[in-house]
């Protein structure tokens, strides 16, 4: 099996397929009844200079980047020229396509996942969709006309699409948040074992509303837990400059990153987390078992607050409004940091979330359209 992956934009987009890709790509364990796939195998096509370059090329997993950028909430000049950029991009993915000949591309969203499905479409090529979100956008929504499979995280993502389509696998995390030991995870972030840990991030590229109630906090917060605080890199600095003024034996419980590569091990040692409610939430939390207070992203069409919901509705998260921040963050944090029953109650109900088997799922229905379509191919 040849695979092309197209996906991009933010981390949970991302983190996802490779996910995926790092299973098909072990061969000192194969999964039964999968094929294991060599890296001249698999091509990652997405946005030139947008985050998943990195990534994928940290993976070591070959990457080419297509000129691509949004259309939704962009003035008329931005759209026209945005739009020719995608036409543009179709042709280049479709040279690519017909010269890597793939049996089934994976795209997962981004920019330039529109480019590489309509390519595929044209090329007579399956496409299977990940849909890592509860509700898919405008792009996706669109692209799943020209899909063979549409692979969902959960069932309430289901009536958006074609029913006969649709395959409900799970998230595919990252193995080592099932495996990580929480004791040794905090030891390797320089953590208390026995104190409480507040984990606060807000995303790959940090969420500044997040950080400015969290810092005008931590006086209140840090006497009760540790915080583990992730702040983007765009808020790196001022965060920094912020903290400096706190009591000595109050920073030595604040622990800042302006990224962390390692998000198994913080999700892993944390007990409470306090988060944006991007798609990687609906995986990495319930299979970490971590209790959450989420704040979804207020723009951007919105669709962090169906994550939320879905998460708080099974009993896993609280939802806190980003307009409410300021007041209700810290005393939302500390009604639960050591409210035993409480946070058991939601570890369980994360828990029951959880899909261990995702990774496989995801690769079993690129196996078996691939399959198909080498069948077909044979004369």
């Amino acid at each position: 099996m040849k695979l092309i992956v197209s996906g991009g934009g933010t981390g949970g987009h991302v983190y996802p397929a490779l996910t995926v890709l790092e299973m098909l790509l072990r061969r000192d364990e194969p999964v039964e009844g999968l094929p294991s796939l060599a890296p001249r195998d698999l091509l990652w096509i997405g946005s030139r200079g947008g985050m998943e370059e990195e990534l994928v090329r940290r993976a070591g997993l070959e990457f080419v980047g297509l000129p691509a950028g949004g259309l939704r909430g962009m003035g008329l000049v931005v759209k026209a020229r945005n739009g020719l950029l995608i036409l543009r991009s179709v042709g280049r993915a479709r040279k690519l396509l017909a010269s890597f000949q793939p049996d089934v591309v994976l795209v997962t969203g981004g920019y330039a996942c529109t480019a590489v499905t309509l390519a595929a479409w044209l090329e007579r090529i399956p496409v299977a969709i990940y849909l890592p979100d509860v509700v898919p956008g405008q792009a996706i929504r669109f692209l799943s006309r020209f899909a063979t499979r549409i692979l969902v995280t959960s069932e309430a993502s289901a009536p958006y699409f074609k029913r006969d389509k649709v395959v409900i696998t799970g998230y595919p995390v990252r193995p080592e948040i099932y495996t990580l030991d929480k004791g040794q995870a905090r030891r390797d972030l320089g953590l208390g074992a026995e104190d409480r840990a507040l984990l606060v991030f807000g995303g790959s590229r940090g969420a500044r509303s997040i950080n400015r109630a969290l810092i005008a906090g931590l006086r209140e917060l840090l006497p009760v837990c540790q915080v583990l605080h992730v702040t983007g890199r765009l808020d790196a600095d001022w965060v920094a400059g912020s903290t400096r003024s706190l009591p000595g034996e109050l920073q030595e419980r604040y622990h800042s990153y302006a990224y962390l590569h390692d998000m198994p091990r913080a999700l892993v040692a944390a007990d409470l987390a306090v988060a944006r409610a991007g798609a990687a939430t609906l995986g990495e939390f319930p299979a970490a078992g971590l209790p959450a207070i989420l704040v979804p992203y207020p723009y951007s069409g919105q669709h962090q607050l169906p994550n939320a919901e879905y998460l708080a509705d099974s009993g896993a998260a609280r939802i806190l409004a980003d307009e409410a921040l300021e007041r209700e963050l810290v005393p939302s944090i500390l009604r639960l940091i050591h409210n035993e029953q409480a946070l058991n109650s939601m570890r369980e109900a994360a828990r029951a979330m959880a899909r261990p088997d995702a990774a496989q799922a995801i690769a079993r229905q690129l196996w078996l359209v691939a399959h198909q379509r080498i069948a077909e191919a044979k004369p």
